[in-house]
């Protein structure tokens, strides 16, 4: 289950890469634009901040998140981002660190990008961490005797979830004219006692949070946060960081 105020408790550090991927979009006046896993809604707004005029659409699977998207005013509804399809005055679509989430994702986009009008644009952007050393101790935590079994078919994070840029460029030039792909690491600043541990639990650690009991989460979590705090050190001054790459790819169809 998605906890809106566990994800924003890093909203600033979320956010930024949604803002460095919309930098790209150049659409001027778009008629409808789609947030797709929207999450709390609170980036949707800005989507209704620079288009004014345009229609908002947005959806995510997760219930809480929707209400917490429309608590915001924003007209969220639930749904799965597999099952979305396109309307004819749908010319930007943007979709958000989500389909780390959904296996098979490549041929969605290509279907997204099928589906634009002339002058329609698709933004995704993806987490590229999967090997990153945080994701590498929650897969070693989660293999051990006592979790394999409770954890068995849980989406842990795996290598080879998301494509680099070069993959995503390659499938949505087979339908767009204009292709934008790069990567960048954020250098995260986190303070705390487990602050990667913290940030993991917001995103990472969903999936195995929603099949522990109370418990055995704080078995689990005790068992990966010295793990954590060995790949991640705290600093003398208090500051951990914490290196985040990103994926990005904007796609325009003419």
């Amino acid at each position: 289950m998605w906890d809106p105020q566990r994800y924003l408790a890093f909203g600033d550090h979320r956010s930024r890469p949604f803002f460095d991927l919309l930098t790209r979009v150049t659409a001027t006046r778009p008629r409808r634009v789609v947030d797709l896993g929207c999450g709390p809604g609170h980036l949707t707004v800005a989507l209704g901040q620079r288009w004014p005029d345009a229609i908002i659409e947005a959806l995510d699977s997760s219930p809480d998140m929707v209400a917490a998207a429309r608590e915001r005013g924003i007209d969220a509804r639930l749904g799965a981002v597999q099952d979305w399809r396109s309307t004819a005055d749908t010319d930007v679509v943007v979709c958000n660190a989500v389909l780390q989430w959904v296996p098979g994702h490549p041929a969605l986009i290509a279907e997204w990008s099928r589906g634009l009008p002339t002058g329609g644009w698709l933004a995704i952007q993806v987490p590229g961490n999967f090997d990153a050393p945080s994701h590498q101790s929650i897969r070693q935590v989660a293999a051990r005797a006592e979790w394999r079994e409770l954890l068995r078919g849980v989406a842990v994070p795996q290598p080879g979830a998301v494509l680099d840029p070069a993959g995503y460029a390659e499938v949505l030039a087979a339908s767009c004219d204009v292709v934008d792909a790069w990567e960048a690491t954020y250098l995260q600043r986190l303070t705390g006692g487990d602050p990667v541990l913290d940030w993991v639990t917001g995103t990472a650690l969903r999936p195995v949070r929603g099949v522990l009991d109370d418990a055995q989460w704080r078995e689990f979590t005790a068992q990966l946060a010295p793990i954590l705090r060995s790949a991640y050190p705290r600093r003398p001054d208090g500051v951990t960081w914490l290196p985040f790459r990103r994926v990005f790819a904007v796609a325009q169809r003419r």
